[in-house]
């Protein structure tokens, strides 16, 4: 698969919104108008293959967007799909701002400190409310850290790793 195929992940199907067949999406790749200029994504069933669907509408619901695919016109029809992630093609979404980044460009970064310690892989980014967490894994061990500017320095994806400032105390825990 060449790198202008290449499937990113965009999201991931939270819940169904109303009885029309539409899905409550948590979007790991911008707005909701990123994910409304695509023609189509790509839901990965349990089994791991790739189901695509036409996209009708995406729009903006607070943090979240409401996406309608075809073929699907009732709840009851898009219930197995709630859970799953949804992927797009990369040449498909549009660039983003030198301070944005997707999610799957970010999973697998080598963490390290200014002072140039190993802190471990970014394995999982988690949503919360205020502000996402980075996980970290090393040796068994998890840290979390904030995805925060003070704390988050420098991401060079050509290097594969992210710099940061950890929040004091956070390593004595």
């Amino acid at each position: 698969m060449s790198s202008s195929e290449k499937m990113v992940l965009i999201g991931k199907v939270q819940a169904t919104q109303g009885i029309r067949g539409q899905l409550r999406v948590i979007p790991f790749a911008g707005d909701a108008s990123s994910i409304s200029r695509l023609e189509w994504v790509a839901l990965k069933s349990p089994n791991g293959a790739m189901e695509r669907f036409p996209v009708v509408s995406a729009k903006a619901h607070g943090k979240r967007v409401i996406l309608t695919l075809k073929p699907f016109d009732n709840i009851n029809q898009v219930l197995h799909l709630v859970g799953r992630e949804i992927y797009a093609e990369r040449a498909a979404l549009p660039a983003l701002p030198d301070d944005e980044y997707y999610w799957s460009d970010l999973i697998g970064l080598q963490v390290v400190t200014e002072e140039g310690e190993a802190l471990g892989e970014l394995v999982e980014i988690i949503e919360t409310g205020s502000n996402d967490v980075y996980a970290v894994k090393k040796d068994g061990r998890e840290l979390l850290i904030p995805a925060l500017d003070d704390v988050v320095l420098a991401i060079d994806l050509a290097a594969g790793s992210m710099t940061v400032s950890l929040p004091e105390g956070l390593l004595d825990l």
